[in-house]
């Protein structure tokens, strides 16, 4: 199912913002590193902005983050959860891969490559550190960019809706014992539960609740078709705008831990990258064993593989702070996530024919 005007196999281009986003988040990287290195007095009095005393939960960048999850959030009708009990296998499937494979293989293969395979180059805490931030970025199911690879690959706009609608509800329940239980049990790090408690909340809980009575106060006052094509597009320099300066603070925040150390960067990349298509492919192929149409099996593999990185970052730094090891393999995740989920995509494409006569 094609999105209204737009005919199939018609070329589709990103945004500006989102077709060179890992260029953007480079020249983040360097503008943070340069920040922290040359005003070290204005970087050191805005990572000391916390909610109170030790909670972690730096404040310029929790504005940050609601500046960008809130206008992804009004995106949610959760009331399309009703209209998919005729075609659950997709659902099934994507629910499959996010909560039972995807954060126990991104903990399995975290731990072989930091405890094993870079045993000799990193410290323990380094690789402690780099285990549990990738943890937490596998732990969180992407959530806006989803709809950005589903109108690249002519997925469903409705069904891909569901996916997101469904895995947002359960990241209320599961997004904090699953990063508690792996992250304890993979690292010699403490998981603070009343931390992650807060993070939860002030991540997932608040916007959440902000962008579902925006959207239902803003369909009331011009109606569903003014909300969606006329206002809704104009939040989206807004959010991106928002990544952007967050990982700036963060970067700026991580001057001294990461100065010299980009070579770092290359082996958190390691893991975080066959996690990506193992279990994009994964997703695929199980979406193609079941007989599920192309237009649900391809978002669902880019749902599998790509993460909801502005939660994990955010949850790196109230956990760990914002010059952490487990902070920066989250952002390490957002470096890498445009050009890989970008490659999944074309597979997806190329690949449509496997899926003709599908039709679940």
């Amino acid at each position: 199912m094609s999105e209204p005007g737009i005919e199939r196999g018609q070329t589709k281009r990103l945004g500006v913002f989102e077709r060179y986003l890992t260029l953007w988040v480079g020249a983040c990287m360097a503008g943070g590193l340069l920040l922290g290195k040359t005003l070290p007095e204005v970087t050191a009095a805005l990572r000391r902005m916390e909610f109170g005393q030790g909670s972690q939960i730096n404040v310029p960048i929790a504005i940050l983050i609601w500046l960008m999850i809130v206008p992804m959030m009004m995106k949610v009708d959760f009331g399309a959860i009703l209209h998919i009990g005729g075609r659950p296998r997709g659902l099934l499937v994507t629910l499959f891969v996010n909560w039972v494979v995807k954060p126990f293989s991104m903990a399995a293969l975290a731990v072989f490559f930091f405890r094993f395979v870079f045993g000799g180059i990193l410290t323990g805490d380094e690789a402690s550190q780099y285990i549990a931030g990738c943890i937490i970025l596998a732990a969180a199911p992407c959530t806006a960019m989803v709809f950005v690879w589903s109108y690249l690959t002519d997925g469903d706009p409705a069904y891909t809706l569901v996916q997101v609608a469904v895995n947002d509800l359960i990241m209320l329940v599961l997004f904090a014992p699953i990063v508690r239980f792996l992250v304890s049990g993979a690292s010699s790090l403490d998981v603070p539960f009343l931390v992650l408690l807060y993070s939860v909340m002030v991540f997932i809980v608040i916007p959440l609740t902000a962008g579902v009575i925006l959207r239902h106060w803003f369909i009331g006052r011009g109606g569903r078709e003014w909300f969606e094509s006329s206002l809704l597009p104009r939040f989206a320099p807004v959010s991106m705008s928002a990544l952007l300066a967050t990982l700036v603070l963060i970067f700026a925040f991580q001057a001294d831990n990461i100065t010299g150390k980009f070579l770092h960067v290359a082996l958190i990349a390691a893991p975080i990258l066959i996690q990506v298509y193992f279990n994009a492919s994964l997703t695929y192929g199980l979406m193609r064993w079941l007989k599920v149409r192309h237009a649900v099996a391809a978002p669902g593999a880019l749902i599998g593989a790509s993460n909801f990185f502005e939660l994990a970052v955010a949850t790196a730094i109230a956990l760990y702070g914002p010059g952490s090891g487990a902070a920066l393999a989250t952002v390490v995740g957002v470096l890498i996530e445009v050009p890989v989920m970008l490659s999944v995509c074309g597979v997806c494409n190329r690949t449509r024919p496997w899926f003709e006569e599908c039709h679940n």
